[in-house]
């Protein structure tokens, strides 16, 4: 089964035709919300608002551990996760969406594996972070309904909550990073962890810090309305995946 995570402008798919929703607790505490289940086009998918359904949870304080663990619990073999980020390269300008096939982890202290706590000490592969063959079906689901969308870029994490300074967006871009967010780690790796076929669609909602029209500031204002109408987008593509 498909399972959607949904960030910042996707606490909720308006396409799915809601069954029931299930609290589930896990070993690592109690996920985000409650599990959403139903249907889109008559094919069956779970829905998980990361943030919680009132936006409520930061990025540094989201249980990635109990969301993935959850999904999993619940029968979930892949995971779209949905984000809106910071655009760094000058190609990725606000209302652009992007596949990203690289990461790279800023983050710090975030409760990020499940070998731990006298479990055997284990070493995931991590060369390709995201499963291509999702890549693949997204990237191919955005064309059908005619959805322009980048296929590739390196998404670079944050720890959050705050914005990035123009310096640290600079630095990241030397690094190599074409996108800024906070939610993509840990959820990727404690996805490769535990066998979960994971790929990320990120909604680019602003110009990072010190790029093109943040130059001096971002205006969280143009954000939202950005959001509102790239989350729309990402719903189509998401319909025209679950379809194929």
């Amino acid at each position: 089964m498909l399972a959607i995570i949904g960030g910042s402008g996707l606490s909720t798919l308006a396409d799915l035709e809601v069954t029931h929703r299930q609290i589930v607790r896990t070993p690592y505490g109690e996920p985000s919300a409650p599990l959403t289940f139903g249907n889109i086009r008559g094919v069956p998918v779970v829905f998980l608002a990361r943030h919680g359904y009132g936006h409520t949870i930061a990025p540094h304080a989201v249980n990635y551990r109990a969301n993935l663990w959850a999904l999993r619990e619940l029968n979930a073999t892949e995971v779209i996760s949905v984000a809106s980020v910071g655009g760094i390269r000058a190609a990725f300008t606000p209302g652009e969406i992007v596949v990203p096939d690289q990461l790279i982890d800023y983050t710090w202290g975030r409760k990020n594996t499940y070998f731990e706590n006298g479990a055997p000490v284990t070493h995931i592969d991590f060369t390709e972070p995201y499963s291509s063959a999702l890549r693949s079906r997204i990237l191919a689901a955005a064309s059908a309904c005619g959805e322009r969308v980048f296929g590739g870029g390196v998404y670079a994490v944050t720890q959050g909550p705050r914005l990035d300074s123009a310096a640290e967006i600079n630095r990241m871009e030397r690094d190599g990073a074409d996108l800024v967010g906070m939610t993509g780690m840990p959820e990727a790796a404690l996805a490769r962890e535990i066998d979960l076929h994971f790929a990320a669609i990120a909604a680019v909602v602003n110009c990072a810090a010190g790029r093109g029209e943040s130059r001096q500031g971002v205006n969280m204002e143009k954000v939202e309305e950005v959001l509102h109408d790239t989350m729309g987008r990402v719903r189509r593509i998401i319909e025209a995946l679950v379809a194929t």
